[in-house]
């Protein structure tokens, strides 16, 4: 059977103190790859993903380079290791970014600076506790979408992230996340979990971060990508710099439609996906998805000399 390859790129929540070390000692272009990203920065990157403290590392404008950095990692390591390229790319949330990186729509550098800005911005954007997220476990797309109009009394509530079938984020206000949490479990809910971030994602709540980092995406060049990229607004490719840029700044304020995602690739070929960056977050979820799809996670050499194996027959 003919392999056909689409990589996935994770967003925040994949980060952890140490991520990336077995991979860094058996090939250097990890720690190459988070240097560049320090030169950017103006701080050691590398030694905040090794050694933590862990604080430091889940702050969101910290997070989202140290995320960008992984994903672009492991991607060069598959390069250099004469992996097979894919056919698609797909990034979930900031994931985006790294697929665009690896997509050659956008150089590493700027994208560095990019999500620098776009967590500060969003971390700016609402005041520290005045905004929450929950993973909304056990519930239909269509019930959490109902729990989010009768819990939002006023404020902001919405599903922002549909991750696999039965697995719903939900995000907006503080007060109105707990009230969408204590009616998700009275509605039957399997389970209900106030997620550990520092800002209200893809809500309406960012659309003052959105307009801010519209503004700055202005002054980065883009080209098209020379590997097409699935959007999380649209789950469509985008070839035009300017519709990349507006779908970039969308998303900060959109549902990210993973689910969607996953489901085109096969309707385009796909039947190997493999996750670029730490941990296995999207292959866990690509898997309850569609178990036809062969799902593998590229964190460590295990991991990528089974995939280089794999995807070789």
């Amino acid at each position: 059977m003919t392999k056909k390859i689409a990589f996935l790129f994770p967003g925040q929540g994949s980060q952890s103190v140490g991520m990336l070390s077995d991979l860094a000692k058996s090939d250097p272009l990890v720690q190459e790859t988070f240097g560049e990203a320090s030169e950017v920065l103006g701080f050691d990157l590398w030694q905040l993903v090794q050694e933590g403290p862990a604080e430091q590392l889940n702050r969101t404008d910290r997070t989202q380079p140290a995320m960008l950095a992984a994903g672009v990692a492991v991607w060069r390591v598959w390069q250099a290791q004469g992996g097979p390229s894919p056919a698609w790319l797909a990034g979930h949330s900031l994931g985006e970014f790294s697929a665009l990186v690896c997509a050659e729509a956008l150089a590493f550098p700027d994208a560095v600076q990019l999500v620098a800005q776009r967590g500060a911005l969003m971390q700016a954007a609402v005041p520290s506790g005045a905004g929450a997220m929950a993973a909304i476990l056990g519930l239909g797309d269509a019930q959490v979408q109902a729990v989010c109009r009768e819990a939002a009394q006023g404020d902001v509530l919405e599903a922002v992230n549909f991750n696999a079938p039965g697995q719903v984020v939900i995000a907006g206000t503080a007060d109105a996340v707990e009230r969408g949490m204590q009616l998700a479990k009275a509605q039957g809910a399997k389970r209900v979990v106030r997620l550990p971030v520092s800002v209200p994602s893809h809500c309406a709540l960012m659309r003052p971060a959105a307009a801010q980092f519209s503004a700055t995406l202005e002054t980065v060049p883009f080209n098209p990508p020379r590997i097409p990229v699935l959007h999380n607004v649209t789950v469509a490719p985008a070839a035009e710099p300017s519709e990349i840029r507006r779908l970039l700044s969308q998303q900060l304020y959109s549902p990210v439609r993973w689910v969607e995602t996953i489901q085109r690739l096969p309707q385009e070929g796909v039947n190997v996906l493999l996750e670029a960056g730490p941990g296995k977050v999207l292959t866990g979820l690509a898997k309850r998805i569609d178990r036809r799809l062969t799902a593998l996670a590229l964190f460590d050499p295990e991991g990528l000399h089974h995939a280089l194996e794999i995807t070789a027959c």
